[in-house]
Formats: C-alpha cells, sequence, structure tokens
C-alpha cells in the first residue's frame, strides 16, 4: 500500500474515533456520581396520590395503583394528562419521586410545577419542574422557571442534564418555597437557589400540578424535534409523593394569617418557617455549586442576546 493511501486511511479512522469520542462525549460525560447531601424528603411524610391529588385533565390516560400510593400519567396522540392537589398552599415542601418514559422522547413535558394562573389569570405566580424529552434515547434535561404576579414576558429559565439515567428507575424532584428563598432539588441536591426579591417572588397560594403534554413546539431545540406518536403512549409513574405546606385560601393575599406563625410551640403551621429551612446548610452549598458547574448549561442570567438589560436579580 502506497504511503499516501495508508495515510488517508489512518485519517479516516482517527476521524471515526473523534466521533465517537464525542458522541460519547456529548451524552454520557454528564452522568456524574452526586455529592451526599441530608436528604430533605427525609423530613417530611408522604400522601397517598388518589388522596392529595384529583384528575386535572386526561382523564382517560390516568391510573392510581398500589392502593392509591402510585400514579401512573400518559401521553398518547389523543391527550396528555394532568394531577391537581386537593389543596391550596402557600409555602411549604413538595416532592415526587418520578420515574420517566423511556424510549425516543423527544417533544413530551412531564411537569411538576406550582401555579395560581386559574384563580390569577392576568397576575399569576408559578415555580416549575420541566422535564424535557430530547432527541436522543434517554437523553432528558431539566429546566426550572418561575413567575411572580403575571410576569409571562420574562421567564427565569436555567436548564442542567441529569447525571443519571431518568428513565431506569425514579428520582426525587422537589420544590422548597418559603419567604426566604425557593430552592429546586434532584434527589435532594439543590441546582437552584432563587431568593426572595420584591415584586418578583411568588407571592400567592398555588395548586400543585404533576403532568405529561405534548411541547413539540418549543420542548426540544425550539421545537425542531417534535413528538413522534409511533413510540406512543409515552408513560410517567409518580410515587413517594409529599404535599408539606400551608394550606390557605387562594385569594388571601399577600400572606395568610395563618402561615409562618406557630401557634404553639409544638403546632407550626408552615413547616418550612424554622431557622433550618432560611438559608442553605455549607453541605447543600458545596453540592449546589457542584450541580452548577459540572450540569448547567443555559441561565437567562447568562443570555446578553435575549436581554439588553439583564433582570434585576442576576446582578
Amino acid at each position: 500500500m502506497a504511503l499516501w493511501q495508508q495515510k488517508q486511511v489512518l485519517s479516516v479512522l482517527l476521524l471515526i474515533i473523534l466521533c465517537l469520542v464525542n458522541f460519547v462525549s456529548s451524552h454520557e460525560n454528564h452522568f456524574y456520581t452526586a455529592p451526599i447531601v441530608t436528604p430533605l424528603t427525609d423530613s417530611f411524610p408522604h400522601v397517598q396520590v388518589d388522596l392529595g391529588f384529583s384528575k386535572s385533565f386526561g382523564a382517560s390516560n390516568i391510573q392510581f395503583l398500589s392502593n392509591g400510593s402510585m400514579a401512573t400519567l400518559a401521553l398518547d396522540k389523543n391527550s396528555g394528562s394532568g394531577l391537581v392537589s386537593r389543596s391550596r398552599y402557600y409555602f411549604g415542601f413538595f416532592s415526587a419521586a418520578i420515574k420517566l418514559p423511556s424510549g425516543l422522547s423527544s417533544g413530551v413535558v412531564v411537569a411538576f410545577y406550582m401555579s395560581n394562573a386559574d384563580v390569577f389569570p392576568h397576575n399569576h405566580d408559578e415555580i416549575d419542574i420541566e422535564l424535557l424529552g430530547h432527541d436522543k434515547s434517554n437523553d432528558w434535561v431539566i429546566q426550572t422557571n418561575i413567575y411572580a404576579n403575571g410576569s409571562v414576558s420574562t421567564g427565569r429559565e436555567e436548564k442542567f442534564y441529569l447525571w443519571f439515567n431518568p428513565t431506569e428507575k425514579f428520582h426525587h424532584y422537589s420544590i422548597l418555597w418559603n419567604n426566604y428563598h425557593t430552592v429546586f432539588l434532584v434527589d435532594n441536591i439543590p441546582v437552584r437557589e432563587f431568593t426572595q426579591y420584591p415584586s418578583i417572588y411568588p407571592s400567592k397560594p398555588m395548586s400543585l400540578y404533576a403532568t405529561i403534554w405534548d411541547g413539540s413546539e418549543w420542548a426540544t431545540h425550539g421545537g425542531k424535534y417534535p413528538v413522534n406518536y409511533k413510540y406512543a403512549p409515552f408513560v410517567v409513574s409518580f410515587i413517594d409523593m409529599e404535599l408539606s405546606g400551608c394550606k390557605s385560601n387562594p385569594t388571601e393575599t399577600p400572606v395568610p394569617s395563618s402561615c409562618g406563625k406557630s401557634l404553639s410551640s409544638s403546632l407550626l403551621l408552615d413547616p418550612v418557617n424554622g431557622p433550618e429551612f432560611m438559608k442553605l446548610s455549607q453541605q447543600q452549598v458545596e453540592a449546589m455549586d457542584w450541580a452548577r458547574r459540572k450540569l448547567m448549561f443555559y441561565s437567562y442570567c447568562n443570555d446578553r442576546p435575549r436581554f439588553k438589560v439583564l433582570p434585576p436579580e442576576c446582578h
């Protein structure tokens, strides 16, 4: 074989190796061993899904299993499906262990979020955990977002890779919301903290939702990859639901009088008003720093093309 032919073959082999390395690194380099933290999910009781939630939409695609301790929600070509909490809450700790649909999931959105848009359609608050299907099998990402007082024109999105395969087993996704900050957690690792900030902080009681729906228009690369219903139904499972909050009248604002005050040393109506919830522990701070360094790939605070003037909390 001539020398130039050998060089050509070697060049092709090198190109193939580089492509394989890039493919593996782009899809697996975010699979890490997470730091150890004290699990907040152990501090609050579980509720039966069928007792804590009612069916919001797509009732035929919802099943309560294991005596009501588990729910499955499905998305098919006819409908998505969703649950809504039977009570509204002002502050609290809200969590679910979720197992996401396996296989090709582009355009599929699984959401675990709080909202009061049904009561305040023009001035609503929202705290979102959205799990977004991707164009590659099992390659889900998590998006967090906050709206306050109807500020829907300014999304406060941050996106993260997950450090595990979320379709193989259940993982915990949690929201801590109190008068000091809102914290998003994945398997008890804080991935984002949004500190109480005037006028842009959720200020009214909200319901908790668990849903699956078609986000083809935006969810995967800005809508580049829509849902492929050849792989339907897409089924998500929820267990270990936690609804530990101050139950409130949705129209009592800005702060329900019964929330955030203890009637006695043994009774605290707001379960996340204690000093241990005022700020993150050093262990949690270090874990959040790990998550943000390793896994965050988008933050609105770094999006200069989108914001000519960055939102005030970004400074």
